[in-house]
């Protein structure tokens, strides 16, 4: 519902932008109390640009989680990496999160880099304050106040909430004015398949090793819904015979188990009763070939 006086509410994209592994995902679910974007131990699991919509009574605020600015090596990271400058030049405010360690690490100097030539005002926020003394954050906000004119630094935990409605508050203070832009009712502008998609893509990287996650792709073929439940068929994509017997694993026991935990995740996240079938299959390269990217959404 649109406020009657325009003017005073607040309506804005932000583009949260970080390395790998800084703690991204847990943030922008943290805001809006909502698991929409792959949360795991591992770097590098988000591979789109997820759109997180948070609306509060006078301000929208659409945040923008990007995959991890990195040192891009293959098609696939590269592909990554562009989505993710791409997010920072369109957005109207740039939230950048980082780890509170003592020297300024070299993909954070690319961001700060990167939020300069955009001209755009930047938020900072260091995440994972609860696992160090308080004494050793002061340094670290030293370091980056002389590194970049940030307009606010924030140390926070997007694990435990601590520091996140300040640094919600000061976002809202930077946004411009404005009606908001999606629906009050709606969390993200992405389809339910990507959201399928993901939750699957994020058993298999909590539940297996090595290179596995990083060369495997979920394509939701078919969701038909039916008298109260949810008929899914998606496909996994590897490149190797090797990586699908991991997958598949001894008598299908890995599968099983990806399975059962995707189907649980899922039905929580639609509030329906899902039957959902996976096939693993082999697609050689897929992550080196440009055509097979686009065809996979990245």
């Amino acid at each position: 519902m649109t406020p009657e006086n325009p003017v005073a509410h607040k309506s804005g994209f932000v583009a949260v932008a970080g390395r790998p592994n800084v703690g991204k995902s847990t943030l922008v679910n943290r805001i809006v109390r909502a698991e929409l974007s792959i949360v795991t131990p591992k770097a590098q699991t988000t591979r789109n640009r997820i759109t997180a919509i948070h609306t509060l009574p006078d301000a929208q605020l659409v945040l923008q989680d990007t995959p991890g600015i990195h040192e891009a090596r293959t098609p696939l990271n590269r592909s990554l990496v562009a989505a993710a400058e791409k997010t920072i030049e369109e957005s109207d405010l740039v939230l950048f999160l980082t780890l509170p360690v003592p020297a300024i690490h070299g993909d954070d100097r690319r961001i700060i880099d990167l939020v300069s030539a955009s001209r755009k005002a930047c938020i900072l926020a260091i995440n994972k304050v609860d696992t160090l003394e308080r004494s050793l954050v002061l340094p670290v906000i030293d370091i980056y106040s002389k590194a970049h004119a940030f307009e606010e630094i924030f140390p926070v935990s997007a694990l435990t909430g601590e520091g996140m409605a300040e640094l919600e508050a000061a976002l809202v203070r930077l946004l411009p004015s404005g009606p908001s832009l999606f629906p009050e009712d709606e969390v993200s502008d992405l389809p339910t398949r990507f959201f399928v998609a993901e939750l699957i893509r994020e058993q298999i990287t909590t539940m297996t090793g090595e290179e596995i996650p990083y060369k495997t792709g979920v394509m939701v073929e078919s969701f038909k819904e039916r008298n109260g439940h949810v008929l899914i068929h998606a496909d996994i994509h590897t490149e190797k015979d090797s990586q699908k017997k991991i997958l598949v694993g001894k008598q299908g026991q890995m599968i099983k188990k990806i399975g059962i935990a995707s189907r649980e995740k899922i039905e929580a996240f639609l509030d329906l009763k899902v039957r959902l079938e996976l096939f693993v299959k082999v697609t050689p390269n897929w992550t080196r070939n440009e055509r097979m990217l686009k065809e996979f959404g990245y």
